[in-house]
């Protein structure tokens, strides 16, 4: 039997960028990883990483990267994520709102992914 997913990880540009904005912006904590191209982040239930290109991948060849996929992370204050990430300027691409998943809105990173942050567990 198939279970999962267990794993996500997303193809960027410019690695140490990425894994910086997620650690320092978005307040996820590196984990020790094995691999020279991937910078992993400690998750509760699903792993995360930002890794440079598999080979044949060319990023700037696409027109929306993550275009249709939805990956979305937890944060019990997300209107504090939403005001720090505001504040530097990291592009909101929904503003916050009050539903199911407690506050949840939406910001593009430094590849153009969108990512989701809600505070209800």
């Amino acid at each position: 039997m198939t279970t999962g997913p267990d794993f996500v990880s997303f193809q960027v540009r410019d690695l140490e960028a990425s894994a910086a904005f997620y650690e320092n912006t978005v307040g996820l904590r590196r984990v020790p990883a094995p691999n020279p191209d991937a910078v992993v982040f400690a998750s509760a239930s699903v792993a995360f990483a930002v890794r440079t290109p598999l080979p044949g991948v060319d990023l700037d060849a696409v027109t929306q990267l993550g275009a249709g996929i939805g990956v979305w992370f937890h944060d019990d204050d997300a209107a504090g994520l939403h005001e720090k990430l505001r504040d530097q300027q990291v592009p909101i691409v929904q503003e916050p709102f009050d539903g199911p998943f407690g506050t949840t809105f939406s910001f593009r990173d430094l590849d153009g992914y969108v990512v989701t942050i809600h505070s209800k567990a």
